[in-house]
Parts: C-alpha cells; sequence; structure tokens
C-alpha cells in the first residue's frame, strides 16, 4: 500500500489581467504540481480552480510525438484548440518567426536538438493566444537570444491584458515580473512586488 504524501498545503494564488507573474521555489516544493492542478492534469485534494478563457499550457518536458514534424503539431494542436485555417497560419508564421526557428518546420520531433524542442514547447502553449498562459520552466534550453525573444513575447502577452504565470527555480530577471511569489513546503510563504 502506497503512502500519501501531502505536497501542497493550502494554496491561494490570483492573476490579474495584464499580469505577469513568477512562481518560484525550491525543488520539491509543489511548483509543478501547483501547474498539474491548474491545468486539470492532477485533481486537487480540497478547493477551486476557475479560470476565463482559453488556457495554454508548457510543460517542464515537452509533450510531443515523436513522429510528427513541427508544423504538423502546430495543425494537430489548432485544431485541438478550434483555430480557423487563418487564425493558425498567422499564428504559425508569428511563432515561427518570433521564435526563429521556421527553419524546422518540416523536422520530426524527434530530430530537434533541446533548444528547437523547447521553442516548439512554448509554440504550442501559445498557439491560440490564450488568457492565461502557465510556463513551467519556459527558457530552460533557450540561448540568449531566444531568452530574449521570448520576454518580447510575455511582454506583448501582457500589452494585450493577457495573464502570464512562470514557474522557475530561482528568478534572474526581478523587473521583468510584475510579482513574485515564493512556495515553501508547499505553501505560499513570501511574495513581493518586483523591482521597477
Amino acid at each position: 500500500m502506497s503512502q500519501r504524501h501531502s505536497v501542497l498545503k493550502g494554496v491561494d494564488l490570483t492573476l490579474s489581467p495584464g499580469e505577469v507573474v513568477g512562481l518560484v521555489g525550491e525543488n520539491g516544493s509543489g511548483k509543478s504540481t501547483i501547474m498539474k492542478i491548474l491545468v486539470g492534469e492532477l485533481a486537487a485534494d480540497a478547493g477551486t480552480v476557475t479560470h476565463a478563457g482559453v488556457l495554454g499550457y508548457c510543460p517542464q518536458q515537452p509533450v510531443v510525438y515523436e513522429r510528427l514534424t513541427c508544423d504538423e503539431h502546430i495543425e494537430l494542436f489548432a485544431r485541438a484548440y478550434r483555430m480557423t485555417h487563418e487564425a493558425e497560419r498567422r499564428a504559425r508564421r508569428d511563432l515561427y518567426a518570433a521564435l526563429g526557428f521556421e527553419r524546422y518546420a518540416g523536422t520530426r520531433a524527434d530530430r530537434l536538438s533541446g533548444g528547437t524542442l523547447a521553442k516548439l514547447n512554448l509554440t504550442l502553449a501559445m498557439l491560440a493566444n490564450p488568457q492565461v498562459l502557465l510556463l513551467d520552466e519556459p527558457y530552460a534550453g533557450f540561448d540568449w537570444d531566444t531568452y530574449l525573444k521570448f520576454w518580447d513575447l510575455v511582454g506583448q502577452r501582457r500589452a494585450e491584458g493577457r495573464s502570464v504565470l512562470i514557474i522557475s527555480h530561482f528568478v534572474a530577471d526581478e523587473q521583468r515580473f510584475d510579482r513574485i511569489v515564493q512556495l515553501c513546503e508547499g505553501r505560499l510563504c513570501a511574495g513581493r512586488t518586483a523591482a521597477p
């Protein structure tokens, strides 16, 4: 018989429109568990999760089909989001250009480098221009140029009034966030408005 282990001990987190929030904490503090509950991958023992509009989710480990190309992934996810062909075409073009990996459009996922796979993972999360974007360690594997492009995309989402939650082990660029909250042993233990 497996023993139950309580990871989270009551977390109350609200994202406002146009807000970029960083959620930090040590390994094992419950960051990824929160994300999985927010997207419905795990059921919470108690409490509720409410959101308005489309959710975009970028898991820490990309969930892709090895034999599908980048274009085929985008087409598959666009159908799941019920996007029109025009919206899909525009989003594909814009995200390939923004992240600089259009030359891999016809490349199978199992032949992508770790950094390019991370770009595909982020593209799939942002494809439908979701109202709430949940990112779990989204820039792991990015080079500096892609890291800066990532923040440009986040800035655009903020300007459009969309919410972004970024989970990370640590925050290097505090000024890029509106608010940073810390998770300690399953609870939100500290929060601060990021420095201007």
